[in-house]
């Protein structure tokens, strides 16, 4: 994953990009919290699902009222970026979500975005 700092989006031609991206978040926290509701995620953050069952996000900024990241895409590059709350390297995709399916039989994998050449 491209590991570059992200910045604020500031150029009108990525705010198409970012209601994708939105949209995208949008229908995965949906089905991500009827997977807890069903119980089908399992997690070794016990004690913080415990006090939430329907806690998404366990780990990432847990201070904030919202976790919002906007990012920059350069023209002819690409970004994958996690969609399972666990990845070290949030927002950007670490992999981690492929012990977390093989653990509980999800089946989350990264969003990832490109950016034709110019």
């Amino acid at each position: 994953a491209d590991k570059t700092s992200l910045k604020p989006i500031t150029n009108k031609k990525h705010t198409h990009l970012m209601m994708l991206m939105k949209s995208l978040f949008l229908t995965f926290l949906c089905v991500r919290t009827s997977a807890f509701t069903r119980q089908v995620s399992i997690r070794s953050f016990a004690s913080l699902k415990a006090e939430n069952p329907n806690k998404i996000n366990t780990m990432i900024d847990l201070d904030s009222a919202k976790v919002v990241t906007m990012d920059e895409l350069e023209a002819g590059k690409k970004k994958v970026y996690c969609r399972c709350w666990l990845s070290g390297t949030f927002p950007l995709c670490d992999g981690t979500h492929a012990k977390h399916n093989e653990a509980t039989g999800d089946n989350v994998g990264p969003l990832i975005v490109s950016s034709p050449k110019n």
